[in-house]
């Protein structure tokens, strides 16, 4: 599985496809402004909508992105799992939106 720190991941800029698979309520009260949220218990019914180039797939910590690149995998999508998730992303002090 191929993965990306929080501050790799900063350093490519907005320009990218970043999938939050966290749930809604999660979401609700913090998120990255240009990330695509398509929460887990939604994520088969919607992977179509992970382009074709890939994506940059992020949750909480790494747990359920890590699961969701592997299942991504298995249907030949290319993903790259988001160490530490939001929280990481948050505590190095990149930008989030809350409530």
């Amino acid at each position: 599985m191929e993965n990306i720190s929080v501050a790799e991941l900063h350093k490519l800029g907005e320009n990218i496809t970043l999938i939050d698979v966290r749930e809604n309520d999660e979401v609700a009260e913090v998120r990255i402004p240009f990330a695509t949220v398509i929460p887990l218990s939604e994520f088969a019914d919607r992977m179509d909508e992970v382009p074709d180039e890939g994506a940059y797939i992020m949750c909480h910590a790494g747990g359920r992105s890590a699961r969701t690149v592997d299942f991504l995998a298995r249907y030949g999508k290319h993903a790259t799992n988001v160490d530490g998730g939001i929280s990481q992303w948050e505590a190095e002090g990149f930008p989030v939106e809350r409530g």
